[in-house]
């Protein structure tokens, strides 16, 4: 059995690092484990515009630290009034990668997201024509469909309409979690894919709700039947090419997950490739992990594989209980808990 794992330095294709204090905090993690990581635009304000993209890109690179070469890959927040020259703009620029489309309501800070999808066609016919990809919170939000059949239903009404009006439109189904967007991705054309989460490899909804409430476990698209986990476990497996690695990573303090009403998201930033090392031992299928974090996303993106790589030791790692004890008290992924892999320092 291989006592270490040498893999192409990877990159995180889905990722959350709010500002501020917390961005100062979290940043390092992601920067210590991936060389770029696509950014997420859900601040507040959301980042809708070049300018805002550029100047969040330098807090960034700051907050990562002056030694880091960690690249940030911007991102703009699709609204229904959302201007779509700003946006070929910002692509032809450099300063932005993609446009995230959040359904109004559908998760943490999607208050400001796009309320009807007709309403960006003009949006979206110029993503198409620049070739600029569309990243997708994939849930319908309407109260009439259960939580737990949001992502499929998505599917049905809204995502495939869609790329029949716009066949051309690059697109990335992010952090699924059914085996029906596995299929829909898989049996889709090249200019679809999907980003798979280290937390939706691992857990399904009685790991959530079984035995009693654990809100950091807590996220959205939420944790599905253990049908559907397997499934995302089956096609990583394969080392299929239109899957890849995005954490969706997403801190909260501690008091905002244990409250009365729980935010949304499982901070995995810091034990992101342990977890997937983990997951992909078990299934068998280590030989597919560089590809998956380092390669699949990038052909995907259209952008350079990365020089370099980074080695994982099987000398056992053990998970904190809290991170910042005396300020924000993270909560980590797979807190207390001991994992074989340990990320090394490059």
């Amino acid at each position: 059995m291989a006592e270490t794992l040498t893999i192409r330095r990877p990159d995180d294709w889905h990722l959350h690092l709010r500002d501020g204090d917390m961005l100062k905090l979290v940043a390092p993690y992601t920067a210590r484990q991936f060389r770029r990581a696509i950014v997420m635009p859900n601040l507040v304000p959301p980042i809708t515009t070049a300018a805002a993209a550029a100047a969040y890109r330098e807090r960034i690179r700051a907050a990562a630290g002056p030694d880091s070469d960690f690249e940030p890959l911007m991102t703009a927040y699709l609204t229904d009034t959302i201007d779509p020259q700003e946006i070929a703009r910002g692509f032809e620029a450099g300063i932005l990668t993609a446009c995230k489309l959040y359904p109004a309501g559908a998760t943490t800070n999607s208050q400001s997201g796009v309320t009807d999808i007709r309403k960006i066609d003009a949006v979206l016919a110029v993503m198409a024509q620049i070739g600029m990809p569309l990243l997708i919170h994939g849930e319908v939000t309407t109260a009439d469909i259960d939580i737990f059949d949001r992502e499929r239903v998505f599917l049905e009404r809204i995502l495939g309409p869609t790329m029949d009006r716009f066949p051309d439109l690059r697109i990335v189904l992010e952090h699924i979690t059914t085996s029906d967007s596995v299929e829909f991705v898989r049996a889709g054309g090249e200019n679809i894919a999907a980003t798979i989460t280290a937390h939706h490899l691992r857990i399904d909804r009685n790991d959530m709700l079984a035995g009693g409430i654990r809100p950091h476990l807590y996220c959205l698209p939420v944790a599905k039947r253990r049908q559907h986990k397997e499934a995302l476990r089956a096609i990583v497996a394969t080392g299929h090419p239109k899957f890849f690695l995005g954490t969706d990573s997403a801190p909260h303090a501690r008091c905002d997950k244990e409250s009365a009403c729980g935010c949304a998201g499982i901070f995995s930033a810091p034990v992101a490739l342990e977890s997937y090392a983990e997951t992909f031992e078990e299934l068998g299928c280590l030989e597919h992990l560089s590809a998956f974090a380092g390669e699949h996303g990038p052909r995907f993106y259209r952008l350079p594989l990365n020089e370099g790589t980074v080695t994982l030791e099987r000398t056992g790692l053990d998970i904190p209980v809290r991170i910042d004890p005396d300020g924000q008290q993270l909560t980590p992924f797979h807190a207390g808990e001991r994992l074989n892999w340990r990320l090394t320092d490059r």
